[in-house]
């Protein structure tokens, strides 16, 4: 391999060309090494937690990623403007560009990467798996779209250019092949600025295993430890381990990945931090998938298992200097989840708006190295940041350490269950159910987990239907408490408390998981009498105050007093407790004829973009049939009928801007004309 013979140079100033997560990562390492660090924001980033951390900050005019953060001349002139001398990409964007990669080495910055040739042998992933497949790693046969036949499929359709889930498409029937082509192909030049997409044999029940490699510019290469991270939607990753447990299980394994990752970094004469990833099935053979030539979103659990700070080798490497003479054993097991603003429950659709409060207890760092069992957490949000439309939806990686693998999972699933996240709908309850699962704690994670084991069940609140009435009530007696608390006379008399019996105090809220709920009680001299919700009987209030509420519980074997934390903002009431959390909305006491929508409306599930339009007014359409296309958050979302009918509304072109809630189209079903 080749060895770049480059002297060291200092690195004073880095500027980090991403946004959210990854740059507070980065800059947290820099703050602990004495590196100043320079933010880059779009405008809809201009109150992010990485621009207010930077040492300096740099607008880049525009919202979405073609405007900003994918415009490399802004960036370099950015970094030469704030005096950074180092350019660290991040994940996403730009990271895997070899054209950036080029010029900001042309512009006299250090880049904290690859050396260009890497980058660009990696970049096309058709390319990059002959080049292995002559190196002696195992790889997928690649396929060409227009030679795909029945006996083949499934088949996986991939951007070329880059990862995360954008630009990929299983195909199951050879007459979807086309559409999902040029579905992929959009995608792909949405978030990559490339739309060259290719095909490969999709194994159903694979598990996804990933070798992190770090070599220097001396001519070392370490094989760090390898990854599993096969629980995936949509082909992105949402939980990921170090080490996995099939490698674990499988004898030789580990030294033949390991092997495999140092003949595919070697052969590229690769420098910095990459990941090799592979497919491998039961049996513990395995196939070359792509190498991502930079820093991966899952990196925490390496961290945690081996004690190193990767961030901080990529800069001393970047920097030119060498590794250490050995590098370290594994110790312990860490899992990493993420936490996105999502609703797996209505097909992962991505949520924007304010994230009101996140609390994750147990947490004993933040994009830190932990030395001792806890819960580690690496985010780009904070009380208040504010969600849009333009970037991906993760909120937040929250990360576990511990002695054994099940201790991991319990401390994290224990961590995620007693979270306060208020403000967005999030997959946390799918998260703990997964980290719960007795096939998830036996080691069995392949990509096909949430097909197998039912998303529906997987995605069901964590709360259970007694818990969430106790919920209802908890949240009406802490608002009844808020309005004592206000009251000019009387303040601290309890709120509807009557000396003889009364019309019961009425309260209505909404759930997005059940519906609408109603809720009457009435507090007498015999204390609380709940109507409704039903089966309530021979509950005690305890305590009520605006933040808090405790209620003593009957049961069969007696009685549990129990806590309840509320929270308001505006009409959003989030009720916590340790039977799982509740999120609901305050319903006013008399509806707006106004805020009625006509039976059959498709409402925009998220704000976005109209792609394209599936039918036209005045024509039938069938049950589940795609209306038209929203993209948000760099991803395609299908808008379809509810039901077979006519549709008789379309209130959007091809092209508009949409906000959440607006109409789409109306369908006028068949069971509506059944009705009349």
């Amino acid at each position: 391999m080749t060895v770049s013979t480059h002297p060291p140079r200092p690195i004073t100033n880095v500027l980090v060309a991403n946004r959210g997560e990854i740059a507070r990562r980065v800059f947290a390492t820099c703050r602990r090494m004495g590196i100043g660090t320079t933010a880059v924001y779009s405008d809809a980033d201009a109150n992010a937690p990485h621009v207010a951390e930077a040492d300096a900050a740099i607008r880049l005019p525009g919202n979405t990623p073609g405007e900003t953060y994918l415009r490399s001349e802004l960036i370099i002139e950015a970094a030469l403007a704030a005096g950074a001398d180092a350019i660290h990409p991040g994940y996403g964007f730009l990271s895997e560009n070899a054209e950036f990669a080029k010029a900001v080495q042309d512009a006299g910055l250090i880049w904290i990467g690859p050396p260009v040739s890497a980058i660009e042998q990696m970049g096309s992933k058709v390319e990059s798996k002959k080049m292995m497949d002559a190196a002696g790693v195992p790889v997928l046969k690649q396929l060409d779209p227009a030679e795909v036949t029945a006996d083949m499929l499934p088949v996986l359709i991939k951007a070329s250019a880059g990862g995360g889930g954008r630009g990929m498409r299983v195909v199951h029937d050879v007459a979807d092949l086309s559409d999902q082509i040029e579905a992929a192909q959009r995608e792909a030049a949405s978030a990559f600025g490339d739309p060259t997409v290719f095909c490969e044999r999709y194994l159903e029940t694979g598990r996804h295993i990933e070798v992190q490699v770090m070599a220097d510019t001396q001519g070392t290469v370490w094989a760090v430890g390898e990854r599993e991270c096969s629980i995936q939607r949509r082909h992105q990753k949402v939980v990921e381990e170090a080490p996995s447990p099939l490698v674990e299980r499988v004898d030789g394994m580990r030294e033949r990945l390991f092997e495999a990752a140092r003949l595919a970094s070697e052969a590229i004469g690769y420098e910095g931090a990459g990941t090799v990833e592979f497919l491998a099935d039961e049996k513990g053979d395995f196939f070359f998938l792509e190498m991502n030539t930079r820093l991966q979103v899952e990196h925490p659990v390496t961290e945690q298992v081996t004690g190193l700070d990767l961030v901080r080798l990529q800069l001393q490497v970047a920097a030119g200097r060498p590794l250490p003479a050995t590098q370290p054993e594994m110790r312990g097991h860490s899992i990493e989840v993420r936490l996105y603003a999502e609703d797996p429950a209505h097909d992962w659709q991505p949520q924007s708006g304010a994230v009101h409060k996140l609390d994750i207890p147990g947490t004993l760092g933040e994009f830190t190295v932990l030395t001792e069992p806890g819960v580690r957490l690496d985010t780009g949000v904070v009380d208040g940041s504010v969600v849009g439309v333009h970037y991906d939806p993760m909120l937040s990686k929250v990360i576990s350490f511990a002695e054994t693998r099940d201790e991991a999972a319990h401390l994290l699933a224990s961590a995620l269950q007693r979270a306060k996240i208020h403000g967005l709908v999030t997959n946390r309850d799918l998260l703990v159910h997964v980290l719960r699962h007795p096939a998830f704690l036996a080691g069995e994670t392949d990509t096909a987990f949430f097909a197998t084991h039912g998303l529906e069940k997987l995605s069901a609140p964590l709360v259970s239907e007694d818990g969430e009435k106790l919920s209802l009530v908890a949240a009406a007696l802490s608002d009844a408490a808020t309005n004592r608390a206000r009251a000019r006379v009387g303040a601290g008399l309890p709120s509807g408390w009557r000396n003889l019996p009364s019309q019961a105090q009425s309260k209505s809220y909404e759930s997005k998981v059940s519906g609408k709920h109603d809720v009457r009680y009435r507090l007498t001299r015999a204390g609380l009498e709940v109507e409704s919700p039903a089966g309530l009987d021979g509950l005690e209030l305890l305590e009520a105050t605006p933040a808090s509420v405790t209620l003593l519980v009957p049961g069969e074997r007696g009685k549990v007093r129990r806590r309840f934390e509320v929270a308001r903002y505006g009409d959003h009431v989030a009720v916590d407790s340790p039977l799982g959390p509740v999120a609901l909305r305050r319903l006013p006491r008399f509806e707006d004829p106004a805020d009625q929508v006509a039976e059959g409306s498709l409402l925009a599930p998220m704000p976005g973009a109209v792609i394209r339009l599936g039918a036209e007014v005045g024509s039938r359409v069938e049950k589940g049939q795609p209306i038209l296309w929203l993209e948000a958050m760099k991803m395609e979302h299908t808008i379809a009928a509810p039901a077979a009918g006519v549709l008789t509304e379309l209130n959007v072109t091809a092209g508009q801007q949409v906000d959440v809630g607006a109409v789409l189209a109306v369908v006028h079903t068949d069971d509506s004309e059944g009705q009349e």
